[in-house]
């Protein structure tokens, strides 16, 4: 049997609202989360006119009759008008033309980009000037006031925002007395108010999940994931939450005279997640994705280099956008800085210069983009570059320990029960024993974890082939196979 707490396929419940079927997963794990970092929930569903967004967060805060759980919601009604996103459909739209110009933009080609983020400026002012950035106000003029759920006892402060597109509701409970119904509860008076703006019938037939994990269609990518997906880095997503907290709110930095991280350096063996992490990081800012690889910068040509990192920097300072830029296996484009009297080692020398002088104002340059450097050779890089100022924060991304692999191993399976399982196929066993593998695959990183899975599905694959489809659901027995076999000889 599972070990308690690490099940892989999540408990969940079903409820009713206003026609509308709920399924809350892991309502005690998304407590219990909330103690250490605030969770969000329902921020990527539909909901219907004029209700754009819906946001959820259960977090906990210190009181003067002691620690509670504080339930929030901000129901909108306005559209972001001037987001990267909206701007840029704006200017390539869906002719032949945009969509090339679209995928030049998600290849990471920074002419292009600048182009059209330029020609976007522009039309953002135009359409401020033209008065289409002024969003309809469903909520002016409505008065303070409270929804409760009298069989928990639960009561929400409802506010309405000045700009009339904004509704909040705030509930607080002890945090010894904090239930999974009280969740449940807050769920239905925040859809009480979708239904006050949109109509009592808006809902019916609708389907939403409640989930700390916040799980897609299908498993999570290097481009989609977020940090609620990773699994076993818990000080190291803790530490990115606040950076991205910091890079969101600029304004409460502004007020105390304070500043941001302008570098994050991650270093740590291969396979423990590095890129993935700053992907994440990105996707929790709402940031453009910029990666630099090596052929970018380092050129055989006399001078080549120089150009090339001068030319990064120059498109970093011009990005009107929220961008993080990645400069992945930092070492093989700026290693061992100061060594050497060959002309190798000198144009590396000039190339690390050149980085040093770039990195010491990019952040008054344009406090729109962050850096992020990652290594698994952190001993081949010169202090100098990576001195605070310009890599304020240097984060060890370890392999993961027992309890992390733990974590690893329940989100993936969970993803790809997610993406894959549907009425009649069942893709896992029902008591995988997590414990068990988490303890089998000592020394193992992420990326071994998704080979061992990789690999039964395949085997599954084959089999299902092969017997038209008289397969079981992959067993605790058939992983702890994989994984000896990933170990290699003398494992088991």
């Amino acid at each position: 049997m599972s070990e308690s707490g690490f099940g892989a396929r999540p408990r969940s419940e079903t409820f009713q609202y206003a026609g509308a079927d709920i399924d809350l997963v892991d309502a005690t794990t998304i407590l219990a989360a909330a103690r250490v970092n605030p969770v969000e929930l329902l921020s990527r569903a539909a909901f219907p006119a004029p209700v754009k967004r819906v946001d959820v967060t259960v977090t906990s805060a210190d009181t003067p009759d002691g620690p509670v759980h504080v339930f929030t919601a901000r129901i909108s009604t306005a559209d972001d008008p001037l987001s990267t996103e909206r701007i840029r459909s704006l200017v390539l739209g869906n002719d032949p033309v945009g969509l090339l110009l679209t995928r030049r933009i998600q290849a990471g080609d920074p002419v292009t980009t600048r182009i059209v983020d330029g020609v976007g400026a522009a039309a953002a002012a135009a359409y401020r000037k033209l008065g289409l950035d002024r969003p309809d106000r469903p909520v002016a003029g409505r008065e303070p006031g409270t929804l409760a759920d009298a069989a928990v006892g639960l009561q929400a402060d409802v506010t309405y925002d000045e700009s009339g597109t904004m509704v909040r509701l705030r509930a607080e409970v002890p945090r010894e007395q904090v239930q999974p119904a009280h969740l449940r509860a807050f769920v239905g008076l925040t859809l009480q108010a979708v239904c006050e703006l949109a109509g009592e019938e808006s809902l019916r037939g609708r389907r939403y999940v409640v989930s700390r994990d916040s799980l897609p269609k299908a498993p999570p990518t290097t481009q989609t994931v977020t940090l609620d997906q990773v699994g076993g880095l818990a000080d190291v997503v803790a530490e990115l939450r606040q950076i991205a907290v910091s890079f969101r709110h600029p304004e409460a930095m502004a007020r105390w005279g304070a500043r941001r991280p302008q570098g994050i350096l991650m270093y740590g063996p291969p396979g423990t997640g590095k890129t993935m992490l700053s992907r994440a990081l990105a996707n929790e800012i709402g940031a453009d994705f910029r990666e630099i690889r090596t052929p970018e910068i380092l050129d055989k040509w006399l001078g080549g280099s120089e150009r090339n990192i001068k030319q990064i920097f120059r498109d970093a300072r011009r990005y009107r956008v929220p961008t993080l830029i990645l400069f992945d296996e930092f070492d093989s484009i700026i290693s061992y800085a100061g060594v050497g009297g060959d002309a190798a080692s000198q144009a590396i020398n000039a190339v690390a210069g050149i980085f040093k002088q770039e990195m010491n104002d990019l952040i008054e340059a344009n406090p729109n983009v962050i850096v992020v450097a990652t290594t698994n050779f952190p001993h081949r890089v010169d202090d100098s570059l990576i001195r605070s100022g310009r890599f304020d924060v240097k984060l060890s991304v370890p392999k993961p320990d027992e309890a992390g692999r733990a974590e690893i191993i329940r989100k993936m399976i969970r993803g790809l029960i997610a993406a894959h399982e549907q009425p009649g196929f069942r893709m896992f066993d029902d008591d995988l024993d997590l414990g068990e593998l988490s303890r089998l695959s000592i020394g193992m990183t992420g990326a071994d974890i998704k080979e061992v899975l990789r690999r039964v599905q395949l085997a599954k694959a084959m089999q299902d082939a092969r017997t038209g489809g008289r397969v079981t659901p992959i067993s605790t027995a058939e992983l702890r196979a994989s994984i000896a076999a990933l170990q290699g000889p003398g494992s088991a």
